[in-house]
């Protein structure tokens, strides 16, 4: 049975190790908080004074903590936390100290991030006492905390490092001691690489962040992230985990590095990728880099009427969509029978967004009103706006743009909704490369916000602002990006993705521990396992391929285990049975 200890250490007062100070206090431990002088002492206190001021926890939990700049006020702990800088020297120090001034059965545990708990343990004379204890970022709010536990911890001390978390109302993992255990391994990889795409002008922070909180539902966006965790942090744990892993996305982006030189280090300084109203605030101002609004669309064309060409669930949802916003649509089926089917969809959808109060019967029959089906490209001649959005294969989609420039008239914005395919591929087929763009909708059209718009070396400005507008028009969120592999969400994502599946190969955890750890750690909605299999594993194979192609990245190829999953038909919910079993449950 684990022990129920009472009364704990805190060592560092910054961003984590204050809030680690407060989730102990508020669960009603005795906590003794100690820093390195008065004044980073008295701005830890300030820090927690505030967070509880701002929460729900009576004032009872600041009277649980007591504030020293002495090691030895913690001879009478139970367990003990470090969370100082991370640096390997300085919390080995920390922990031989700590070895001496415990008692023989305390706990000494590290919130390290991506240093190696059995190299600390080590250095103490009780390696079977030490634990990782890694609180997720944002400790207030979010929920796991990862237990690592080396070769020779002892089993007790696991044992009661995850009763206490549970006592904090936490959810605990325990993994191995391997670099950055779940949350930061995937985490840190994938915030480097947002850096990275920045740093090249591929696209701007309003738009990379905005990509992934539209386009993934994620809470934050990652360059967003990296601010509220801090420039320097983020560093360290990326060198930490670069010096371990070897691989270049690891490799701390050169930005990085020179911001935490200036001291851009994010919320904490008032400064890092975007502008803060003061340091330690949340609230972002306005600074030379803030786009003006609504200034991607400046210079659109004007589009009062919209063609479709395609008959499939995207394809039906964006008519839906479009209509919706008030432009008169056409639509292209391969055939009269396709074209009935896609009528009877988009009436069946309106119809249930009547029953259900969402939308009233005369809106409905002004939407049914301005659709208008054909099963002939030729139908689109007159209009100013034409969305592709048929079955993802290039030849099919040149040919088809082949037809529409031919057909469309001058002055006429061509789109492809491809999500993997060169966009300038279908530029040059329609021999109009200046008029043609991507239009990238999220599935499914009616509900997801995000529209990546794709420019090729040949699109015109006032092609790209057309679609800017028509977007804002749809009420959707429009992101600019060059034409590249994966656009913005994809390649972000499926890099992710695939490191979550190697890894899972590599007896990291289970698919349902990374999952949980993912959920729970950083506010995702979905694991990673839970999110490969509604893709589809063969969709997202085929994507990653696609990213190891282009960029020619070693650290890109596709995982070994998610190509044996496709060759075995482990295609995910489709099949019934992906990285987990659909039919058992």
């Amino acid at each position: 049975m684990a022990r129920e200890l009472n009364e704990v250490g805190i060592v560092g007062l910054g961003t984590a190790g204050a809030a680690i100070a407060e989730a102990f206090a508020r669960a009603g431990l005795s906590v003794t908080a100690v820093e390195v002088s008065d004044e980073a002492a008295a701005r830890g206190r300030a820090a927690i004074e505030r967070s509880v001021a701002a929460g729900e926890a009576d004032d009872a939990a600041l009277g649980r903590i007591r504030y020293t700049t002495a090691l030895e006020d913690l001879s009478a702990a139970e367990l003990v936390v470090e969370a100082v800088p991370e640096r390997a020297g300085l919390k080995a120090e920390i922990l031989a100290q700590l070895d001496k001034i415990t008692g023989p059965d305390a706990i000494l545990a590290t919130n390290t991030s991506s240093l190696s708990v059995t190299e600390l343990a080590v250095g103490t004379g009780r390696p079977s006492k030490v634990v990782g204890l890694h609180f997720a970022n944002a400790v207030p709010t979010a929920t796991l905390v990862q237990v690592a536990r080396t070769a020779v911890t002892d089993p007790t001390v696991v044992e009661d490092a995850v009763a206490l978390v549970e006592r904090l109302g936490k959810v605990a993992v325990t993994v191995g001691d391997n670099p950055g255990f779940i949350t930061d391994a995937l985490l840190f990889g994938y915030l480097n690489h947002a850096v990275s795409m920045f740093e090249n002008g591929y696209a701007s922070r309003e738009d990379i962040d905005a990509a992934m909180r539209f386009g993934c539902g994620l809470p934050m966006g990652p360059l967003q992230v990296l601010d509220l965790i801090g420039i320097d942090t983020a560093y360290d744990v990326l060198d930490s985990l670069h010096a371990v892993s070897g691989k270049r996305l690891h490799a701390p982006s050169p930005v990085l590095k020179q911001m935490r030189t200036a001291g851009l280090l994010g919320r904490k300084s008032g400064r890092g990728f975007y502008t803060y109203a003061e340091a330690g605030s949340a609230e972002v101002v306005a600074d030379a880099a803030t786009p003006t609004p609504g200034g991607a669309a400046e210079g659109a064309r004007p589009v009062q009427t919209v063609g479709v060409v395609g008959s499939g669930t995207m394809a039906t949802g964006i008519i839906e969509v479009v209509a919706k916003a008030g432009y008169d649509v056409t639509f292209i089926a391969r055939s009269d029978e396709k074209v009935a089917g896609v009528e009877k969809a988009l009436a069946k959808s309106l119809d249930k967004q009547v029953e259900r109060g969402r939308l009233e019967q005369s809106v409905r029959d002004e939407v049914l009103g301005r659709v208008t089906g054909a099963s002939s490209v030729e139908a689109l001649g007159d209009v100013d706006l034409v969305i592709e959005a048929v079955v993802e294969s290039l030849p099919v989609k040149e040919a088809l743009f082949a037809d529409l420039g031919r057909i469309a008239k001058p002055g006429a914005v061509l789109a492809t909704t491809t999500s993997s395919l060169p966009v300038i591929k279908c530029a040059l087929a329609s021999g109009r490369p200046a008029d043609v763009v991507g239009m990238h909708f999220f599935n499914p059209a009616t509900v997801m916000k995000l529209v990546e718009v794709v420019s090729t070396v040949s699109t015109a400005p006032d092609v790209a602002a057309t679609v800017h507008a028509v977007t804002a028009k749809l009420k959707k969120v429009a992101v600019s990006c060059s034409d590249r592999a994966g656009f913005i969400v994809n390649a972000l994502l499926f890099p992710y993705l695939n490191d979550a599946v190697s890894m899972l190969a590599a007896h990291y955890a289970s698919t349902t521990e990374i999952d949980t750890a993912v959920k729970a750690g950083l506010g995702y909605p979905m694991g990673p396992f839970e999110l490969l299999d509604v893709v589809g594993n063969d969709v997202s194979l085929a994507i990653e391929q696609e990213l190891h192609t282009e960029f020619r990245d070693p650290a890109l190829a596709p995982a070994p285990l998610l190509e044996h999953l496709v060759t075995a038909g482990y295609l995910g919910r489709k099949t019934g049975r992906g990285f987990h079993d659909y039919a058992r449950r």
